[in-house]
């Protein structure tokens, strides 16, 4: 999908985003507002700080209302205020460590959450098309070479990837219960690593990177030898706005779909440091920092046949490029540049991009 077509899609449609205080759901916001959409945000305050919804200001372009996803009746009033007609669902705990540390608070908001935006969405006539983004780790992980594909087994291993399970096992539930009658088409969408600027988060590879430079520190890298794939920010969000104009178009195309990369940017967390290193410059180094640790998988990658085949879907961005762009908007916001406009540059050069072009 080129620019002009989402344009032409979402411009004037009423979109609710749960999430949106966070890394992705600030650059869907801010694609979304480019093409004109009238965008509610439902979320917590920023889950870090700094974050990139306050550095770019991307609440002054959408509604923004603060609330958890576990409030039902707060998010139902939302619902019946603003009246969606898309709505996509991001809010989560989504980070694998901290889910160890408390995972009846990751059930909570990555199990209930759906629950409550699903449940908002049956007792609601408004919304026709709805997307519950999960990941990549909701796959019954068997450390194999091959991808995994959408009718693999899901049962996530540590309570983050186990409650994106459930969360899936909730969607597939209340499609079958409530939406056969064809009023919402309903999608899941089980995207890989992103990468791109603005992502503060703690134990995420890039954002662990920025402050070691920062501090003049050498990076390090907890699992160097685990592969990943890693992808940039706006390749799973420019699927996702692909897959919910689809099906609202045609709910025949609703259903399960992978998001990842093509299988040469499926690399090591070391490669992807390397790269970043050579993308800094010179005062950026790393080293292994294996100390162990709770239990994450080694080896990950999605087979993507699926959504190319559905939608002609196919990657515009290597994990090389992504790199060099994430450097920049870091770099650019060090130096106190204008970040929002470096952002609506990548946004639009992103979507003027052919995957013919990598």
């Amino acid at each position: 999908m080129d620019w002009k077509t989402l344009e032409e899609f979402y411009r004037g449609k009423r979109v609710l985003v749960t999430g949106h205080t966070g890394f992705k759901g600030s650059w869907l916001c801010r694609i979304l507002a480019l093409a004109g959409a009238q965008v509610t945000g439902y979320s917590l305050k920023p889950p870090t700080s700094p974050s990139l919804f306050e550095t770019a200001g991307i609440e002054k372009a959408v509604y923004s209302v603060i609330g958890d996803v576990r409030d039902l009746a707060y998010l139902r009033k939302v619902f019946e205020e603003v009246r969606p007609q898309i709505a996509i669902h991001l809010a989560a705990q989504p980070i694998v460590r901290d889910s160890y540390k408390d995972p009846v608070y990751t059930y909570e908001t990555n199990v209930m959450g759906t629950v409550h935006v699903l449940e908002c969405i049956r007792q609601t006539d408004c919304v026709r098309s709805f997307l519950n983004v999960t990941t990549d780790k909701v796959y019954e992980n068997r450390e194999w070479e091959y991808g995994y594909r959408e009718t693999d087994p899901l049962d996530g291993y540590d309570p983050y990837s186990n409650s994106k399970s459930c969360s899936e096992l909730v969607t597939h539930s209340y499609k079958k219960s409530f939406f056969e009658d064809g009023r919402c088409a309903i999608s899941t969408a089980r995207a890989g690593n992103v990468i791109g600027g603005g992502d503060f988060a703690n134990d995420r590879i890039i954002p662990d990177c920025v402050r070691a430079v920062k501090e003049g520190q050498p990076i390090g890298v907890r699992n160097p030898f685990s592969t990943r794939p890693y992808q940039l920010v706006l390749e799973p969000l420019g699927a996702y706005l692909e897959i919910l104009k689809g099906q609202w178009e045609n709910p025949d195309l609703q259903g399960y779909y992978n998001v990842g990369p093509e299988d040469q940017d499926c690399i090591t967390t070391g490669q992807l440091v390397d790269l970043f290193c050579q993308s800094w410059g010179p005062e950026a180094r790393w080293e292994n920092q294996a100390v162990g640790g709770p239990h994450e998988a080694n080896f990950l990658k999605l087979d993507c046949s699926h959504i190319k085949k559905i939608f002609g879907w196919k990657p515009r961005t290597g994990v090389r490029e992504a790199v060099k762009e994430t450097a920049c908007w870091y770099r650019t916001w060090l130096e106190g540049g204008d970040v929002l406009s470096l952002m609506d540059e990548q946004i639009r050069s992103f979507f003027e991009k052919t995957p013919s072009d990598l």
